[in-house]
């Protein structure tokens, strides 16, 4: 646009000029080689425009000969090049559809006609051709001549990388990772494999500084990185918790400063601060921590912050938690618990009730066995507490893909990954009743080994199987076989209601137990029937945890639906 109004201005310029002396009429000698030659200026000046112009113009012509060679030559490598181009997108596109054959072939053809050191993607298209093509080898030293170059060498730490995780080869692969994350941390799969790899090796100052030097874009990357800042501050804190308990006092209170919900980093925080004697911050922290996630854990640093307490000091602190988070199922069993240990057996069944009401599960149960055990010391209602508590959903726990612990960690003890620890109820026990359908249907808990080794009933969750009875007014009820299991944790004995109809009787299929020297009555309440009831044959002995009868039901009661006493 601007060279055609430069053009137009000169234009004008130029007929202004001839105007103006065509305007003046003058004449304009010039004496050379004894000769005279006159003109009007209006010639002259034709006269030197023409010169001008036939000079410029056969200063083109020389110039455009003498550099033809060049002109063609330019003008056949831009058409191969354009022609490789094509090929090696063609090649590309076949390779992302699966095409091994055609990406091998548009690879040859693209290698031709583009040099493969003026364009590395050939070496990529090439290595990809030999991934679909079956051929790993081919693939790998594709992948292992990148690192030659430094404008590939990122590419191929990744299909290296790739390729060690396919095999399995874990240690090169977070070899190749770490190579990767040193010359460009803001990789995401590079900076996550060697934070795994630090963070396995306990190399918490290593994994913080590869951590702060990757720069976040979103907010929730940074929310991401700051969750696992804190993680990682909280397992530094843990483990000079006992060698240098005011460097894991810094580390955990700047834990529990970026991710107040961690409960892990409050609870470390509070226990450096109770060692330097500084009781009053320690408690503000896990009063913060508590407000955001009431946690078993937390009430006990919390109540046990001072050893010297009594059991009345402690039943306070649990009172002021409560008054924290009220109506919560946590509140009232720490409560419950401290009221225990101080004696005072109404407070502590008041809030096992509410606990209960909020949240029935394994621990109020047992709680609530405590309670009758130490308050009146009635062994049927104990086991009916407990049998109460094996049907119950469990206790939430430290999970972390499938493996339950005790405590939290900071690194999955089964992939290595980092937080990979939640603080939730595993796998529940069920056994749902249909209303009409069935009488019973019990469930049975199986837990299978883990990889860590650990048994009993904390050391995996609990797979459900449930056995439905099929309904048949003809004849009995038997219960199915259950299948096979590597281990049989416990087997709940399901409540049964009374029969509808009078006239029918069923009978379930009990497997054969030795005599107890002091067989106990069976009642509804422990899954028997009409069949089973008062029987202390050998057909039909009573079971060895037998609870005894349920006082409700002794009384008559017939109302349906989940009643506490």
């Amino acid at each position: 646009m601007f060279r055609i109004l430069f053009y137009l201005v000169i234009v004008f310029l130029l007929g202004l000029g001839f105007a103006w002396l065509a305007e003046r009429p003058g004449e304009l000698v010039v004496t050379f080689a004894g000769y005279r030659y006159e003109v009007t200026l209006m010639v002259a000046a034709v006269l030197i425009v023409a010169i001008v112009a036939a000079v410029m113009i056969l200063w083109w012509l020389v110039r455009s000969i003498w550099n033809s060679p060049y002109t063609v030559a330019r003008y056949f490598r831009v058409r191969r090049r354009d022609r490789g181009y094509q090929a090696l997108s063609t090649g590309m596109i076949a390779a992302g559809a699966g095409d091994g054959g055609l990406a091998r072939r548009m690879g040859k053809q693209a290698a031709k006609l583009i040099s493969a050191d003026q364009e590395p993607l050939i070496h990529l298209l090439d290595a990809q051709a030999a991934l679909l093509e079956g051929d790993r080898q081919a693939a790998r030293d594709k992948f292992t001549a990148m690192l030659d170059d430094p404008e590939m060498r990122l590419l191929g730490l990744r299909g290296l990388y790739l390729e060690a995780e396919r095999l399995g080869e874990r240690e090169a692969a977070r070899h190749y990772a770490e190579r990767a994350a040193e010359g460009a941390p803001q990789l995401e799969w590079a900076a996550n494999a060697a934070l795994e790899s630090k963070t396995g090796e306990g190399d918490w100052d290593g994994a913080l500084k590869l951590l702060d030097a990757r720069k976040a874009a979103s907010q929730a990357e940074r929310e991401s990185a700051a969750r696992r800042r804190a993680v990682l501050l909280t397992a530094q804190a843990m483990e000079m918790l006992d060698t240098d308990v005011q460097g894991a006092r810094t580390a955990a209170l700047e834990a529990h400063k970026l991710r107040p919900d961690l409960v892990p980093a409050a609870m470390t925080a509070a226990k450096a601060l109770f060692r330097q004697s500084e009781l009053r911050k320690g408690s503000k922290v896990l009063e913060t921590a508590w407000k955001k996630e009431p946690h078993p854990e937390v009430a006990d640093v919390y109540i046990h912050a001072r050893p010297g307490d009594s059991v009345q000091d402690r039943l306070a602190r649990a009172k002021k938690l409560e008054s924290l988070r009220q109506n919560n199922v946590e509140s009232s069993l720490v409560v419950g618990r401290a009221a225990l240990d101080a004696g005072e057996f109404k407070l502590a069944r008041q809030s096992a009730e509410t606990a209960a009401r909020l949240g029935p599960r394994e621990s109020v149960y047992l709680l609530m066995a405590d309670i009758e055990e130490a308050e009146t010391g009635d062994q049927g209602r104990v086991r009916q507490w407990l049998s109460k508590a094996l049907r119950a959903p469990r206790d939430p726990a430290w999970v972390a893909d499938g493996y339950i612990s005790e405590h939290w960690a900071p690194i999955s003890p089964v992939t290595g990954k980092l937080d990979a620890f939640e603080w939730r109820v595993p796998m529940e026990r069920l056994a749902q009743v249909i209303e009409g359908e069935e009488d019973f249907a019990p469930a049975l808990a199986i837990a299978p080994a883990t990889a860590s080794g650990a048994t009993g009933p904390d050391a995996a969750d609990a797979v459900v199987i449930e056995a439905k009875p099929a309904k048949d007014d003809s004849g009995p009820v038997s219960r199915p076989e259950p299948p096979a299991a590597p281990q049989v944790m416990e087997a709940i004995v399901p409540e049964t209601a009374k029969p509808t109809e009078p006239q029918a009787k069923k009978t379930v299929q009990q497997p054969p137990v030795a005599k107890t020297t002091e067989p106990a009555p069976v009642g509804p309440a422990n899954g028997g029937d009409e069949a089973l009831k008062g029987k202390g044959t050998a057909a039909s002995p009573p079971l060895p945890d037998d609870p005894g009868v349920d006082p409700d039901e002794a009384n008559g009661s017939t109302s349906p639906g989940f009643r506490l006493f």
